[in-house]
């Protein structure tokens, strides 16, 4: 299992922790260091789209240049990594983006 987040995340530290405690062997990647690259950033968009993927409520995303907004999501994403919304869970040939109940129970918590 791989999980990409960034370290000093709430939600990335909750996520890392519980799937741990659950007996999963997982590689952390801080986005900043080792950032998704480009087909990680496609794969994610086409399977979940843009409006789970690229997080809109982030201090990021408020201090971002209108010129920057308008870039693809593709480019905002491999400019601007911390914009993804986290944790990004790759397991199985499936990904996972946030920490829902949804993505715990698909990760087998709770």
């Amino acid at each position: 299992m791989k999980l990409y987040g960034l370290k000093n995340c709430d939600s990335c530290k909750k996520a890392l922790s519980q799937l741990r405690a659950a007996g999963h062997d997982i590689d952390f990647f801080d986005i900043r260091i080792e950032p998704l690259d480009p087909p990680q950033i496609a794969n994610l968009l086409a399977h979940h789209g843009e409006q789970i993927v690229l997080n809109r409520k982030s201090t990021t995303w408020r201090n971002l240049p209108d010129s920057d907004r308008l870039l693809l999501p593709e480019t905002l994403l491999a400019q601007h990594p911390s914009l993804i919304k986290r944790p990004v869970i790759f397991h199985n040939d499936t990904s996972y983006v946030g920490w829902s109940r949804d993505v715990q129970t698909a990760c087998g918590i709770g």
